[in-house]
């Protein structure tokens, strides 16, 4: 059960941004004890995927910044973010961490079950962020960009981090992120309601 949490965690952290993940865990299992990976995923630890991860991750980091580029790499990571949850899904139920010693056969890499899942997990956040941030940039009149893409950055991270050391609590953590992108949707939507009312109102 706990592997499963983990996946489920790097999946919803996919959704947010698909290389943090992926490079997340491609260098915790390339330089410390707190991942083990499956032999068929070994190659994630590969000096030149790490680079190219690495690349993706600086381009992704850097445009999602700027209003309407963020919208365009949403549009764009519509089908790389759900392909990175899926990975990491798999990834996480079939490998050793800090907290599964003994991950279940139940969900293996090798299924496409997992994958599937991980796909489906990484969906909502990736939903939830894509409808967001047009929102966001109109009411903030583009400044919360760069805000609310950082806030989304570091929350990728932890999670990614928590996922291996303690699922239990990154599940918590992943909640929360979803509860405060659904709260930040209806907060802009009810701010962009009252602009537009302010503005059809009548000259005294």
């Amino acid at each position: 059960m706990v592997e499963v949490i983990a996946g489920v965690v790097l999946a919803i952290a996919a959704g947010l941004n698909a290389y943090i993940p992926l490079l997340g865990v491609a260098l915790l299992a390339r330089f410390t004890p707190l991942i083990t990976l499956p032999e068929n995923w070994t190659w994630l630890e590969l000096d030149w995927v790490m680079w190219v991860l690495g690349g993706l991750l600086a381009l992704e980091v850097l445009v999602d910044k700027f209003p309407v580029l963020d919208t365009v790499n949403d549009v764009l990571q519509t089908l790389v973010r759900p392909a990175s949850g899926g990975m990491v899904f798999s990834i996480g139920v079939s490998s050793e961490t800090a907290a599964v010693t003994d991950p279940q056969a139940m969900l293996t890499s090798e299924g496409l079950w997992p994958f599937l899942i991980g796909i489906g997990v990484a969906l909502i956040p990736h939903v939830l962020k894509a409808i967001v941030r047009p929102v966001v940039n109109v009411v903030t009149g583009g400044a919360g960009a760069a805000v609310t893409s950082a806030a989304e950055d570091i929350g990728a991270v932890a999670l990614t981090v928590l996922a291996l050391v303690a699922p239990v609590a990154a599940l918590v953590g992943a909640v929360i992120v979803l509860i405060l992108l659904v709260r930040r949707l209806r907060r802009a939507i009810r701010r962009r309601r009252e602009a537009r009312a302010g503005r059809s109102l009548p000259a005294a």
